[in-house]
């Protein structure tokens, strides 16, 4: 029962005792920090945290903002861009302005219980990404490279450690989200100069440096390339050979930016690569493939004879080998029309053509035809010069007219 006394300015009225008013004070505050947790628990779930509600029958339960937004993160990969030139690619990225209005820069960066070696991790994956994307950049768009990346860190839509931002999706199908994780820049040896100097970057970056032109910057890309989502995006810098973008709407402005830096850095051995080949390694593939699709387009093609008949109708067509096996021509056969007429117009053009080469072209010797080969008949050979006349071949049989002649010639020699 409640202690009561008198109250001096209105006798014979009780008033509560001081306990009771300390009492409804502490009430009075625990419900005003009730009230102050729920605004901060509901403020979270608005900022994109997941959550999952389960409805009276049991249902799966409903997938929240955090979920969408990492689907909608890893679709944005480094990979989906616009097959044009360099060119047509900077002058569609030239046209795109920088969007006007505030451009808040993020908070700094902070890993105060970081362990020793999420401190080293962290930093190693960091200078990794600042060497590969950007190592011969200005040192500005090195520090816009790092500052997108700790800008991940802290927001929902991806990891929330520096080498889980780093290497997403670096042996994933869908796509990688800096491209020097899955297109064979990693096997690469850093050169040290480089290194080094990205590493400096690194440093500064994790000790807190913020680089305030990118802002709140989650995505950018290299300006000779278009990818699809960039027009999705607010481009908010241009820094060296780099664009950056920052999320339309709340998931772009500094309340989306709820996560922590978490540790727990994983371990993840990406010297040498995932094993994916180099980008010469690729563009060689990929040239050994349009062969190899040209070659079998040309064989399908001299099977049905380039008119498209069905194989078994076109077979007598093709080219064969002694074996009946369909072979590959690296050359399409001229047409005796079409031989003509080349020849035709050589002729207008250059000297008469040879026999020889008009028979390899069209295989007809010209207008006479072609004379045997070996000795050609005693009736047919020309007659002996005049000079010769008198003079026959050893072991020849004498004419009856050159008798005389030869032993007068016989008699004469005997004489002397």
């Amino acid at each position: 029962m409640s202690e009561l006394v008198a109250s001096p300015e209105m006798p014979g009225v009780a008033a509560p005792a001081p306990a009771v008013v300390r009492n409804w004070g502490m009430i009075l505050l625990c419900v005003a920090l009730g009230a102050l947790w729920f605004a901060a628990a509901l403020a979270l779930v608005q900022g994109g945290r997941e959550v999952a509600v389960t409805n009276a029958r049991g249902a799966a339960p409903a997938v929240q903002p955090a979920a969408r937004l990492q689907a909608r993160a890893e679709a944005m990969t480094a990979t989906q861009v616009r097959q044009i030139s360099a060119e047509s690619a900077e002058a569609i990225n030239a046209s795109m302005p920088v969007q006007s209005g505030a451009n808040p820069a993020a908070i700094p960066f902070s890993m105060a219980n970081a362990s020793a070696a999420d401190r080293a991790r962290s930093l190693d994956c960091l200078t990794a990404a600042i060497y590969y994307e950007s190592a011969t950049e200005p040192l500005d768009g090195q520090r816009a490279v790092a500052q997108v990346i700790l800008n991940r860190v802290r927001h929902p839509a991806y990891p929330n450690t520096v080498c889980g931002v780093v290497f997403e999706g670096a042996q994933r199908r869908t796509g990688c989200q800096f491209s020097f994780t899955c297109d064979g820049s990693l096997r690469r040896q850093p050169m040290p100069t480089y290194w080094g100097r990205s590493r400096d970057v690194a440093v500064q970056a994790l000790s807190g440096y913020v680089y305030a032109p990118v802002g709140l910057a989650l995505n950018y890309h290299a300006n000779y390339v278009v990818p699809y989502w960039a027009s999705s995006l607010s481009k908010n810098a241009n820094v060296g050979l780099h664009i950056f973008y920052r999320w339309r709407g709340n998931q772009g402005r500094p309340g989306a930016f709820t996560d922590r830096y978490a540790g727990a850095e994983p371990a993840i051995a990406w010297r040498g690569g995932f094993g994916q080949p180099t980008r010469q390694e690729t563009q060689l593939a990929t040239a050994a493939a349009d062969r190899q699709a040209a070659a079998i387009a040309a064989a399908e093609a001299a099977m049905t004879g380039g008119t498209g008949r069905p194989a078994d109708v076109a077979a007598a067509h093709a080219s064969v080998d002694s074996f009946q096996r369909s072979v590959l021509r690296r050359y399409e056969p001229l047409q005796r029309e079409s031989a003509a007429a080349v020849i035709d117009e050589s002729t207008r053009a250059q000297p008469p053509m040879s026999t020889s080469q008009r028979w390899a072209l069209t295989g007809q010797g010209g207008t006479s035809a072609q004379q045997p080969l070996g000795r050609r008949p005693a009736e047919a050979r020309p007659a002996s010069p005049s000079e010769l006349q008198g003079v026959r071949r050893r072991g020849e049989a004498a004419t009856g007219a050159q008798q005389p002649a030869s032993g007068a010639n016989e008699s004469a020699s005997a004489t002397r």
